[in-house]
């Protein structure tokens, strides 16, 4: 049971204010200090865990978010809530705020870009946290460099976007390539895509963090949703 009664939108704009519900301690005031509300971690939580966060969230006013959630975690939690939506590629599960599902609110385009098939689920994680984040967003799937022509046909489209989150696996060079061609900055998302010496991701990581293309960002492996917002953070953060 949670320990905050009476919630009302102008308490919640309180910077430090937390809830207690005694398995997580949720940051109510984390909007009012960065601009988004908390995105749940859903992997390891129980599905009673989880649905009582995503409904604390709702009863704040914000819409609730949750990642990595697996498709048994997912449908346990939609049997107490059934208005949660799953999407089962990014591994998403949202619950609509008071005002729906949150909407575009930022013009500047972020586009991503992935390497390969294989690596779709990292890229439409993060493709659609920057959407949840009100980002406008351009998927531009399947543009490895094994088949550089693929990627070359783009880069005019690829040029107006504000911020480009490039996602790969085996040797990581798509954020490195995209960086000598587009003038926004790029973020590198290495996945755990490959074979033997891929090392889960480890290579793409190494490769992507030692680029010798400048502008370019790189965040921790499989983390979709971590350069979404740092896209959010180059696009609208400074903009409050």
């Amino acid at each position: 049971m949670s320990k905050l009664v009476g919630i009302d939108r102008a308490t919640m704009a309180d910077k430090d204010a937390q809830t207690d519900l005694g398995f997580a301690v949720i940051d109510d005031g984390r909007a009012a200090r960065t601009g988004l509300a908390e995105v749940v971690f859903g992997q390891g939580k129980t599905p009673e865990q989880l649905a009582s966060i995503l409904e604390h969230l709702v009863r704040t006013g914000h819409a609730g978010l949750a990642t990595r959630v697996d498709l048994e975690l997912a449908a346990a939690v939609r049997a107490r809530l059934p208005a949660a939506v799953y999407e089962p590629i990014p591994r998403l599960l949202w619950l609509a705020g008071p005002d729906g599902p949150p909407k575009v609110q930022h013009k500047p385009l972020v586009a991503v870009v992935s390497a390969g098939t294989s690596d779709q689920r990292v890229a439409e994680e993060a493709a659609r946290c920057a959407e949840w984040f009100g980002l406008r967003v351009e998927r531009h799937p399947d543009l490895g460099v094994a088949g550089l022509q693929r990627l070359l046909s783009r880069v005019e489209q690829l040029r107006a976007a504000r911020v480009v989150i490039a996602v790969a696996g085996l040797e990581g060079a798509l954020p490195s390539v995209l960086a000598g061609l587009v003038s926004a900055p790029v973020i590198g998302v290495p996945t755990s895509v490959g074979y033997g010496v891929a090392h889960g991701g480890f290579t793409a990581l190494h490769a992507m963090a030692t680029s010798c293309a400048g502008g370019i960002g790189v965040v921790n492996i499989d983390n979709g949703f971590g350069a979404a917002q740092l896209a959010w953070r180059i696009v609208a953060g400074g903009a409050r």
